[in-house]
């Protein structure tokens, strides 16, 4: 028996192909969510596929008590991504990720005397007790959960955050599109300012793109896009095309050999997915597909939006990371279903906003479906 900790719908999948899943009843439905922005290259993907396959009959899993070679590949690409002056950890999701941040943090604050960490309000980093009480949002801060870790405060704004920081400040926190936060970018020049600011003030600046990075907006880390390099960036999601992995890449030599660890983070076939899952989206990338897409899916909801002026507010978000903000709260839950019945996976985001992720490599015959299907769901309510 499971444990009740999801409200999930019922509803079972049994089988999947590029933007494409079939449930247990035979039904097919269009995927404009991909398992929560995991499934980069959508489902099945042959070459992905015959990769896994390949190195499970070698190796899966040894220990990060011996070098791990795809592993140290991993780090190196992904660090020449970033532009060439980060080291990596590896763990197996965002949450873990950016526990390592936190601890980074404290122990880079603690030598200089300091520990606070500065969050924003409406932001997620996860739901391990630490990154609990770093998601800006009270409802996850439950008092059963109680207690949380000190010296982890939030603010309103990114100028309110330059305006609290004080001499205990050692890192602030952002996510660059707010994921559950309504798929909000923040904005460029505030980001600016703000990298600025922590680097004038021998603040760490730490960029949760769990959700974002991995070229969701178009570029391996979305930080690329604001022009700013953080001292610490947060991965997972769409990193392995669904195999588990998470990682924390940080400009500055912090850690010590015992400081930090994971069982199974960057083993043999996590970190060959990974591998080729940056090979692969890399070349999208340079090619113009990646771009493509983009403009594709944006131009695709911007038409919807105009359609139903009546129903929608605005579009928002960056890339493939795109929401669509209704007028009224109380519908959300009720196109959100109505897309379901209608053959189309959608999701959730904050109050009032319905969120898309996409696998990166769609099809434009199956974006075209996927809007056919998503304006009958609006137009039924």
């Amino acid at each position: 028996m499971l444990m009740k900790n999801y409200a999930r719908v019922d509803l079972s999948f049994v089988k999947g192909k590029g933007s494409v899943l079939k449930d247990s009843c035979g039904k097919k439905y269009i995927d404009f969510a991909s398992g929560i922005g995991v499934c980069s290259l959508g489902h099945a993907h042959k070459g992905l596929s015959k990769l896994i396959s390949k190195q499970a009959k070698t190796l899966i899993h040894t220990s990060n008590i011996y070098r791990i070679e795809p592993q140290e590949r991993l780090a190196h690409k992904m660090s020449r991504l970033l532009g060439g002056d980060y080291s990596l950890f590896f763990g197996n999701s965002g949450a873990e990720a950016n526990e390592c941040a936190i601890k980074l943090a404290r122990k880079w604050g603690y030598k200089h005397g300091k520990s606070g960490i500065i969050s924003l309000a409406n932001s997620f980093h996860g739901r391990t007790i630490a990154t609990l009480k770093l998601t800006g949002q009270d409802k996850l801060h439950p008092e059963h959960f109680a207690p949380y870790p000190e010296d982890i405060s939030f603010c309103a704004s990114i100028d309110e955050m330059m305006t609290k920081a004080t001499t205990n400040t050692a890192a602030i926190i952002i996510e660059l599109v707010q994921g559950e936060g309504g798929i909000n970018p923040l904005d460029k020049t505030a980001v600016k300012n703000l990298a600025r600011f922590c680097q004038q003030n021998k603040i760490l600046l730490i960029t949760d793109e769990v959700q974002c990075g991995c070229y969701r907006t178009g570029e391996f880390a979305t930080s690329k896009l604001y022009n700013i390099a953080p001292d610490i960036i947060t991965f997972a999601k769409g990193l392995a095309g669904g195999v588990p992995i998470g990682a924390c890449a940080c400009r500055h030599d912090i850690f010590e050999a015992g400081d930090h660890g994971s069982t199974f983070g960057g083993n043999f076939l996590s970190s060959t997915a990974a591998l080729f899952v940056l090979d692969e989206l890399e070349s999208m990338r340079k090619n113009g597909e990646l771009e493509q897409n983009i403009r594709a899916f944006e131009s695709g909801l911007e038409s919807i939006a105009s359609e139903f002026k009546d129903i929608i507010k605005r579009r928002v978000g960056l890339g493939l990371m795109q929401g669509l903000e209704l007028k009224d709260e109380s519908k959300l839950g009720e196109i959100f279903n109505a897309a379901l019945a209608n053959g189309l996976l959608i999701l959730k985001s904050g109050k009032a906003t319905l969120r898309f992720l996409p696998p990166l490599n769609i099809s434009a015959k199956e974006m075209k479906k996927g809007f056919k299907r998503l304006k009958k769901a609006i137009a039924s309510v």
